[in-house]
């Protein structure tokens, strides 16, 4: 299947930088996203830079486990969309299918990989930010963290395997994080299964220092040590634990009208903010993105991780090609002002 998206010798031959930093402790490596001045958006370098740096952990017999963490205020606030319009805006297409296929590539690498992987998602968790953390084995969500996948609102559809891990949520809170791009906090990502462990930010050099002495590959004994030093939490009364009914009701329908006709009654009858912002969103949205984002989830939710990454790579090629780029590019200029 993914033939298609190995990175191309260039991509792969890319430049050290210092966009991805490696610490070294007593049996794992960590991989820093440093990039604090763009929220540690992702480019081609530097997927190709965590290609290179797990594919040799990986083979490496010293080495027990991997984190992921981000530096300065967000975990990772998705692909470098800046980047990314100005590459096609130049017309310089096969740079831009090399993002994509360099970011997908290590996306599949991290959801196969044979060790343990713990991502620290303190801050922004965005779009390609998921994609590069949630298909590892464990998730730090903290007080400071802020998930979602915002593509629909740049005429993009959730991608970086968002379709498979979204898709997999309970009921079809998958279809209305993908269609709204509602944002979530810690408490709630861990409710849903996003993430599967939570940490207050400042107990995070707490949990550092317990994983820094671990000589370990044992995915169990990560676990307790994640689950000991972290905080126990709870969803409080405006948690979308509370709304997953409505959701179910309104997005399990089978087109993106009938979702906006049933969110429209829901939104009369319970006359709730969750409702009429969710509602906002959606006619704000592009209305082929919206389409495409909801037949996308639909399809991943009967694929395997591989099967996602290769459709959502043919997605994404055509959704930066002449007919739709207009919309992509509107879109990237509208989000960042």
């Amino acid at each position: 299947y993914l033939s298609s998206l190995r990175p191309s010798p260039a991509t792969a031959a890319a430049p050290d930088s210092d966009e991805v930093l490696v610490e070294g402790k007593a049996s794992a490596r960590a991989s820093v996203l440093n990039r604090p001045g763009h929220l540690n958006a992702l480019t081609t370098t530097m997927g190709a830079r965590l290609n290179k740096f797990y594919e040799s952990w990986e083979d490496s017999p010293d080495i027990g486990f991997v984190m992921m963490k981000g530096s300065g205020r967000a975990f990772c606030a998705g692909g470098d969309v800046v980047g990314l319009r100005q590459l096609i805006n130049e017309g310089k297409l096969d740079e831009s299918k090399d993002f994509f296929r360099t970011l997908y590539s290590f996306i599949y690498v991290l959801g196969t990989y044979l060790k343990p992987h713990v991502a620290i998602l303190d801050g922004v968790t965005m779009g390609g930010g998921g994609g590069v953390s949630i298909p590892g084995t464990f998730r730090v969500a903290t007080d400071r963290t802020v998930f979602a996948t915002p593509e629909v609102h740049i005429g993009f559809h959730p991608d970086a395997a968002a379709s498979f891990y979204l898709s997999h949520l309970t009921g079809h809170v998958g279809e209305y994080l993908a269609l709204t791009g509602e944002k979530l906090n810690g408490v709630d990502m861990v409710a849903l299964g996003l993430a599967t462990h939570y940490s207050m930010s400042e107990h995070l050099d707490l949990v550092d220092e317990r994983l820094a002495k671990l000589v370990t590959d044992d995915p169990s004994v990560i676990d307790s040590s994640l689950a000991q030093y972290g905080d126990l939490v709870y969803p409080d009364k405006t948690s979308i634990v509370h709304r997953l009914a409505v959701i179910d009701k309104c997005f399990s329908h089978e087109t993106v009208e009938e979702i906006v006709d049933a969110l429209e009654s829901e939104a009369a009858q319970l006359n709730e903010e969750w409702c009429t912002l969710a509602l906002k969103r959606l006619k704000e949205a592009s209305p082929l993105a919206l389409k495409v984002s909801l037949r996308s989830i639909r399809e991943g939710r009967y694929q395997t991780l591989d099967e996602c990454l290769v459709r959502e790579y043919r997605m994404s090629i055509n959704g930066i090609s002449k007919p739709f780029y207009h919309d992509f590019c509107e879109g990237c200029e509208s989000a960042t002002g």
